[in-house]
Parts: structure tokens; C-alpha cells; sequence
């Protein structure tokens, strides 16, 4: 099977949103998660986590704040790539909590000699 790298995204404004979930909307966001999880199956080789803004490092060790609407990721196993999406259908990130997440899903390739 080949490794999928799948990356969350989203405005800023979003992910401040989500802080301001009640703990009920908390838990039933984790459920949604959790049973996507589930129906993955042996398919979800890490669930990852969400990740707060980054920071870009440039030549010369220099880092400036990232603007990419980067905020989380998981990684998949899957014969292909039609699969991988496959395994993406109903996913809660794209599931209508915010009109601009959308998510990527790109294959991992094997480093020569390793």
C-alpha cells in the first residue's frame, strides 16, 4: 500500500470560531471525528492533530510567520490515489462546518534507496 499525506485547511478566522465552541459542540466535533476514524479503519495510519499557525524558515535561518491556512493533518494507506479520496468521503472537515475548509490529499514517494 502507498502512504497519503492528508493536510487540514482553513482560514484563521475559523479556527477562532472553533475556540469558541461550548463543550457540547466540542464532544460531538470529536464524535464526527472519531466515527470517520472508525470507517477509515487499518486505512488511518495516524489520526495527526490540529496544528496552530507555523512559522516559514528561510535561508540564512531567518523565520517570519506563515500565512498558508495550514491546520492539521492525518496519514492514510491506500492502494491509489482514487482510494485515498474515497476514504475522505464524508469527512467532518468538509462537512459543512465552515465553507472554506477544504482539505489535500497527496502521495507520499518512496526515497530512492531507503
Amino acid at each position: 500500500m502507498k502512504k497519503f499525506l492528508v493536510t487540514y485547511h482553513v482560514p484563521a478566522s475559523a479556527m477562532a470560531q472553533m475556540e469558541g465552541a461550548t463543550p457540547e459542540q466540542q464532544a460531538e466535533g470529536m464524535k464526527q471525528w472519531m466515527d470517520w476514524a472508525q470507517r477509515t479503519g487499518d486505512h488511518l495510519v495516524d489520526m495527526g492533530t490540529p496544528l496552530m499557525p507555523g512559522q516559514q524558515i528561510h535561508p540564512g535561518n531567518t523565520a517570519t510567520n506563515s500565512n498558508r491556512e495550514f491546520s492539521g493533518y492525518s496519514i492514510l494507506q491506500a492502494n491509489d490515489m482514487e482510494e485515498a479520496k474515497t476514504l475522505m468521503n464524508g469527512h467532518p472537515h468538509i462537512n459543512g462546518w465552515n465553507k472554506d475548509a477544504t482539505i489535500e490529499v497527496s502521495e507520499a514517494m518512496p526515497i530512492p534507496g531507503m
